[in-house]
């Protein structure tokens, strides 16, 4: 490449300002230089101001409330100028190396509209969290992950396309985003990235894994590895993605499925072990979707009902 394209780093703090300092110093270590790097602060209960004052380089926009994630990196979104949107949350840590390949993946083909980074934990960096996925079955609303919980090795250090992106190291192009618009904010947490790809799709661009742009992940620092609201929106979320991306037999064969299996699975797992809090949030996510919400509404409202 003649001209490194500039590429906006995006990341959404909620009261982890100690998390988003270290992914921020991972930034400074990265070898790719054209980049601005945005923090969308989510009205923590601390002030992110000290983020600023230690690292003057980024772009510090303050929400007055917090709005989820999906209408937080739609905040930086507008602001940013790069070519590329790189979504990165706050609980990840990035190799050096990591933005050339994905760069480059992106600059060979104007068509791919997303592109994200291989995923390992960064407790365990030799096990892959995400290597690709092969898309939510449109029948059961069940997803499966390439390469979840294998041992990294050799083939996964590739690119190759993907059905489904992952949120927490999602590079966008500034074309696609063009065309589908940000997005949608209904979600709040969860689900969103999924169903942007699916609108990214349907517009006729492709979605990629890149096997060679590490980036590791600390999982669930935020929402705490099974909380409440985690459930709430885990639940509520994967019926409105069914509800906005299948029609007709798919999505009554989808609502069915919910309803007799992964319903009372999920409802009697959770009274066995007697996690009751979880189990009333895997209960009021279900509900919502029967209280007629507007799924279909994008932007101007604040999603947080949990």
């Amino acid at each position: 490449m003649n001209e490194l394209p500039l590429i906006s780093i995006i990341t959404v703090n909620y009261n982890g300002t100690e998390i988003t300092d270290q992914f921020l110093n991972s930034l400074l270590q990265i070898t790719y230089k054209n980049i601005e790097v945005f923090v969308v602060d989510n009205a923590s209960s601390t002030s992110p101001d000290v983020l600023k004052e230690k690292y003057p380089f980024i772009h510090l926009i303050k929400s007055k409330n917090n709005v989820g994630f999906a209408a937080g990196n739609n905040l930086g979104i507008r602001e940013a100028k790069g070519k590329y949107f790189f979504l990165l949350n706050n609980d990840t840590e990035v190799a050096p190396n990591f933005l050339e390949p994905i760069v480059e993946l992106m600059e060979s083909n104007e068509n791919i509209g997303i592109a994200s980074s291989k995923l390992l934990y960064y407790s365990k960096p030799n096990i892959i969290q995400y290597a690709g996925h092969i898309g939510i079955n449109v029948y059961t609303g069940r997803g499966f992950v390439v390469g979840f919980m294998d041992t990294d090795s050799e083939k996964y250090n590739t690119s190759y396309y993907t059905e489904l992106a992952h949120g927490a190291a999602m590079m966008i192009s500034r074309n696609a985003l063009n065309k589908i618009g940000l997005m949608a904010e209904l979600f709040f947490l969860y689900y969103e990235e999924i169903d942007f790809c699916e609108r990214i799709k349907q517009a006729g661009f492709q979605i990629w894994y890149c096997g060679h742009s590490v980036v590791y992940h600390k999982e669930s620092m935020t929402t705490g590895k099974s909380s409440p609201l985690k459930t709430y929106y885990l639940t509520r979320n994967r019926l409105i993605y069914s509800r906005r991306n299948t029609k007709g037999f798919q999505h009554l064969a989808c609502v069915l499925f919910f309803i007799f299996i992964s319903f009372p699975k999920g409802a009697l797992q959770l009274l066995f072990k007697r996690e009751f809090a979880l189990l009333g949030a895997f209960v009021r996510g279900v509900f919502w979707n029967f209280r007629g919400n507007d799924i279909y509404y994008n932007e101007g409202v604040i999603y947080n009902d949990f």
